[in-house]
């Protein structure tokens, strides 16, 4: 673990360079320490795949304080396992004008359309950080079997909820935006509304479980929401 500045009022916690759950275990095992005891001074916090970027206040405390209380918080909070996060379901109808590239990946892995729903609704994802857009999910845990590339082209326009696979990744678009990964359903849900009390369904450290719905389930969840 390496702890270095930011600027003047951030220090950056590494703990290696690698896109691994033991990695990310020990960011989430230290951002949720400071979450349940806070350190004074520190007024905001960025999760990412190996590291914790931890934004404070100069005139409360010094970067220098706060680093060796940092090294003294990770050493206690060693993060191993699956952490505390919450499971949040998220349903997801893959057919129709949903599902525009499902043949492609279908032909890509040579699975029917009910092989890779299937697949794609099994594991349960951890989400490692957020990034891209407000409440785009970085998740782990796709089935290799699923691996498809990128379009070659990427479209100018992917619907809000839209679920996609990007290589090794999977994930959801939370607001309408260009994109390249291959959409292959949509959820009905708002991972993001800055109208709502909490604006986001999920956080980093947080895990996501994808379950199949039809079109009438569809329109009942996202008349509901």
């Amino acid at each position: 673990m390496t702890i270095s500045p930011a600027g003047d009022s951030a220090v950056w916690v590494e703990f290696g360079n690698e896109i691994s759950l033991s990695l990310n275990s020990r960011v989430h095992g230290l951002a949720g320490s400071l979450r349940e005891k806070p350190l004074r001074g520190v007024v905001d916090m960025v999760p990412a795949y190996a590291s914790l970027l931890v934004c404070y206040d100069p005139m409360v405390i010094s970067g220098k304080k706060l680093s060796a209380a940092l090294a003294s918080r990770a050493k206690k909070n060693p993060g191993t396992g699956q952490g505390r996060g919450r499971v949040v379901d998220i349903p997801v109808c893959y057919g129709g004008d949903f599902a525009p590239d499902m043949d492609a990946v279908c032909a890509h892995t040579g699975f029917p359309r009910e092989e890779v729903i299937a697949r794609h609704t099994s594991p349960l994802y951890r989400i490692y950080m957020l990034g891209f857009l407000p409440g785009f999910p970085y998740l782990g845990g796709l089935d290799p079997a699923l691996e498809t590339p990128r379009l070659e082209t990427p479209r100018t326009k992917i619907p809000a909820g839209s679920v996609g696979i990007g290589g090794a990744q999977t994930g959801i678009y939370p607001l309408e935006s260009p994109g390249g990964w291959r959409i292959i359903g949509r959820t009905p849900l708002k991972p993001y509304d800055p109208d709502r009390a909490e604006p986001f369904l999920y956080r980093a450290g947080d895990s996501i479980r994808f379950y199949p719905v039809n079109r009438d389930e569809y329109d009942n969840i996202a008349g509901g929401a």
